[in-house]
């Protein structure tokens, strides 16, 4: 079963509702961290083991200038471009704890690839031993990165669309959201790189833009998520109130790029997507939506990274799309 939803959709199915195929709850972070660790040791190999020839690579380029691998970023260029093309920066996911770009290297150059855009895939500084702040200091280097030198590799850096899966996903947001509201990025402590208007989309892969649903009876994470992302650990209402400043659907009111998301109901964050498709419905903010059913077995969690299942192959069709319909390039021809 594949839903779409569009402006004019309205989205009936409980937004709280956890997927049923999901046996986890309450996982702790040290569990989480060992699983991804597991899962991690294949995934480079296999999610790159037939890879895209068609664009050129530019690996481990620092934008921090301090040598740290968490630092580093790669450009992924498609061949013979005649013009200026949007700019897809990228973060990987990972329970804000773990991952690392390598793995999404054939996703983004399949997106560069087909989609006629510069894609830049980041690194960042992870948890537990940094906070979301740093995160976010770390996409808005990123971002200033892409301003001073996206030109040098035919980006044009004032047609940006920003985007990630799971964690990342949710930073893409969270960076897009203090653009918009000074106070949110006053909170974090970051002057935003580049002016609002020049972030022309977001893409949300199985992302956690409501941070509401970490209260919610049976969610996947445990709480101590949340309070390893903040400055200072906490409980109670001191602990929700600290969520609203890393939650982007608390920060919709002052504005709000075009988004595209996908997630399914055997996503982890499924219902986290839902509140955050009604909320940008609720603002009149356009959003595309491709939501895949229980009955599509590959539409697990962050499955839009694996370009061999064909679910993966309708998002980057769809994604190419958004990002020529956002970022004002010539359309994509429909498959």
């Amino acid at each position: 079963m594949t839903t779409v939803f569009d402006i004019d959709t309205p989205l009936t199915q409980p937004a709280a509702t956890p997927p049923r195929s999901t046996p986890l709850t309450r996982v702790p972070v040290w569990m989480w961290r060992a699983l991804m660790g597991a899962l991690a040791k294949g995934e480079h190999q296999r999610f790159n083991s037939v890879p895209v020839d068609s664009v050129d690579y530019y690996f481990d380029i620092d934008y921090a200038g301090d040598g740290s691998k968490a630092h580093k970023l790669d450009v992924i260029v498609p061949r013979d471009a005649d013009e200026q093309l949007p700019v897809y920066v990228y973060f990987h996911g990972g329970g804000w704890t773990s991952g690392d770009k390598a793995p999404l290297t054939k996703y983004c150059a399949v997106q560069a690839a087909e989609g006629d855009m510069i894609v830049i895939n980041a690194n960042y500084r992870l948890a537990p031993k940094y906070r979301a702040a740093h995160m976010l200091e770390d996409g808005n280097a990123v971002l200033d990165w892409a301003a001073r030198h996206a030109a040098e590799f035919g980006g044009d850096a004032s047609r940006i669309v920003l985007g990630g899966d799971s964690a990342g996903g949710h930073i893409a947001a969270l960076l897009t959201a203090s653009a918009y509201n000074p106070e949110l990025a006053e909170h974090h402590g970051i002057t935003p790189a580049v002016h609002s208007s020049s972030l022309r989309g977001l893409v949300q892969h199985c992302s956690l833009p409501d941070f509401s649903v970490m209260f919610d009876r049976g969610f996947v994470l445990g709480l101590n998520f949340l309070r390893m992302l903040l400055p200072e650990r906490c409980n109670g209402a001191v602990l929700r109130a600290g969520a609203r400043f890393i939650s982007p659907i608390d920060w919709l009111d002052n504005g709000f790029p075009p988004v595209f998301v996908t997630t399914s109901e055997r996503d982890f964050f499924y219902g986290a997507n839902l509140n955050f498709m009604t909320a940008l419905k609720r603002r009149r903010i356009p959003v595309e939506a491709l939501v895949y059913g229980r009955k599509n077995p590959n539409a697990k969690h962050t499955w839009q990274q694996d370009a061999k299942h064909p679910e993966s192959r309708e998002v980057y069709r769809r994604l190419s799309h958004f990002v020529a319909k956002v970022a004002g390039v010539k359309q994509p021809i429909s498959a």
